[in-house]
């Protein structure tokens, strides 16, 4: 019993000493591993201290490059918006890029590469998910650049006309005449044809007109000519001309073409209403004549028969006229 104790004591102690080495192998290990951790930190103090200055300079520089962009941009493009957006593009993408170049100075360039493939990976999936968001975005830029109408301009585009109220980098406003706010996407203004009514501050009038066959054409075109000619605001610097384009049914048909001042859409509508009444009292003081629609009646099933050779001599007086007792299919027939 005495040796059974002994050996039960022997083994309880060499556990003990067991237990004791491992703790000091894990300390031993830990303060090695902190002491490695140091020494490694000491030797990359002075690339963290070059890092956190690449870091600084690049803010700075950043905060440099979008003031001057933004004052390159004001030079090329009249929209704020649009000078705003590409002066802070270019301070986000100066600072990613000096941050990963501090990264690469404290040699962890896995984790720039790795970055930089999640940031394609992103891209790519936000330039599927937002590619019509996207192409409003380039196609403002665009509109931006080429300035091809300002706010306040009278534009059609598409299906669209009325007086621009607004541009910015997605979408254009527009303030259609009859009162109604148009906003169209950027894409669809730049991928249709585009009219610019204000840009040359004039515009043409087209006013077609006709005279009677038995009028003299060349008296005709002298009276158009001389009234157009006369409305105090048309462009002097534009001639007015006038073309004889059609026999028409009633009537020799004519277009005169001339050219108003045109800063509003009134301008255009009251020149064009004002040289109908001219040209209409032109005409009826010098006995032109713009005629009526003429109608033939024809009523025989070949042609070329007058309603009183159609009906019954029966139905008729010796005088002529219809008899009182006529019946009522011959009187519609009269009638009509």
């Amino acid at each position: 019993m005495v040796l059974q104790s002994s050996t039960q004591s022997g083994n309880a102690s060499g556990s003990s000493e067991e237990v004791v080495t491992s703790i000091g192998d894990a300390s031993q290990l830990l303060v090695e591993n902190l002491q490695s951790w140091l020494a490694g930190l000491i030797e990359l103090l002075p690339k963290l201290g070059l890092a956190l200055v690449v870091i600084l300079l690049t803010f700075l520089v950043a905060r440099l490059v979008r003031r001057g962009v933004r004052n390159v941009m004001r030079r090329v493009s009249e929209y704020e918006h649009a000078n705003n957006l590409v002066a802070t593009i270019a301070r986000v993408g100066m600072i990613v890029g000096g941050l990963f170049i501090a990264l690469t100075i404290i040699e962890l360039g896995e984790v720039v590469a790795a970055l930089l493939a999640g940031v394609g990976v992103v891209g790519l999936a936000l330039g599927f998910a937002f590619q019509d968001i996207a192409a409003n975005f380039i196609s403002g830029f665009m509109l931006a650049i080429r300035r091809p109408f300002r706010e306040g301009d009278i534009l059609e585009t598409g299906d669209h006309i009325g007086i621009v109220e607004e541009i910015n980098l997605r979408t254009t406003i527009i303030d259609s005449f009859q009162g109604q706010r148009v906003i169209i996407p950027n894409q669809d203004v730049l991928g249709h044809p585009m009219i610019n009514y204000s840009e040359r501050g004039m515009r043409r009038i087209d006013l077609s007109c006709g005279v009677a066959y038995g009028d003299d054409l060349e008296k005709a075109k002298q009276v158009a000519l001389e009234t157009v000619e006369n409305i105090e605001y048309r462009e002097d610097s534009k001639g007015v001309d006038l073309y004889y384009n059609e026999f028409g049914d009633s009537s020799v048909n004519f277009v005169v073409r001339f050219w108003v001042e045109f800063t509003k859409q009134t301008d255009y509508l009251r020149a064009q209403s004002d040289s109908i009444m001219r040209l209409k009292k032109a005409y009826d003081d010098t006995d032109l004549t713009i005629p009526f629609p003429i109608r033939t009646l024809d009523f025989g099933v070949v042609g070329g028969e007058k309603l009183n050779e159609v009906l019954p001599r029966s139905m008729y007086r010796e005088n002529g006229d219809p008899e009182a007792d006529a019946s009522p299919e011959a009187e519609q027939a009269q009638s009509s």
